[in-house]
């Protein structure tokens, strides 16, 4: 399904841990469903800037336009905000870090760190997955 682009209310996904192990790879279910990481430098967008959306690669609603992606040079893809209302944060249990997941299914994102001084709108780093998340070229949007 390709994404649009526009921002509606994520649609809840709910599926059962077998369901999500049928329908993601041994990787994805690692990272979205039990909170996995993928190691550093190793995802495919973490250097990609192409223009486009970045939806959830667990249920497909759109999560980040690419105009809000920037290079950090912290090993993984970052963004400076998200759509709205498609990411939820939680505390991470140690309280250090801020959880991100996608507002519709849950899968686990990433973190969102606040105050590093990077020169966006929000001064916050979405520091996300390449895993998490399915690039749609705008040129495929619908």
């Amino acid at each position: 399904m390709a994404s649009s682009g526009a921002t509606p209310t994520p649609v809840s996904v709910q599926k059962t841990e077998e369901e999500w192990q049928a329908i993601l790879s041994p990787e994805q279910f690692w990272i979205l469903r039990q909170k996995g990481t993928e190691e550093r430098g190793t995802g495919k967008y973490d250097k990609f800037y192409e223009e486009g959306v970045y939806d959830c690669a667990g249920c497909g609603t759109p999560l980040y336009k690419s105009g809000t992606k920037f290079n950090s040079g912290c090993g993984w893809p970052a963004f400076f905000e998200g759509l709205p209302g498609a990411i939820n944060r939680s505390p991470d249990p140690d309280g250090r870090r801020t959880e991100i997941t996608c507002a519709a299914c849950g899968g686990h994102l990433g973190h969102v760190f606040k105050g590093e001084g990077f020169k966006t709108p929000t001064d916050e780093r979405h520091c996300v997955n390449s895993v998490s998340v399915k690039f749609v070229p705008a040129n495929a949007a619908v």
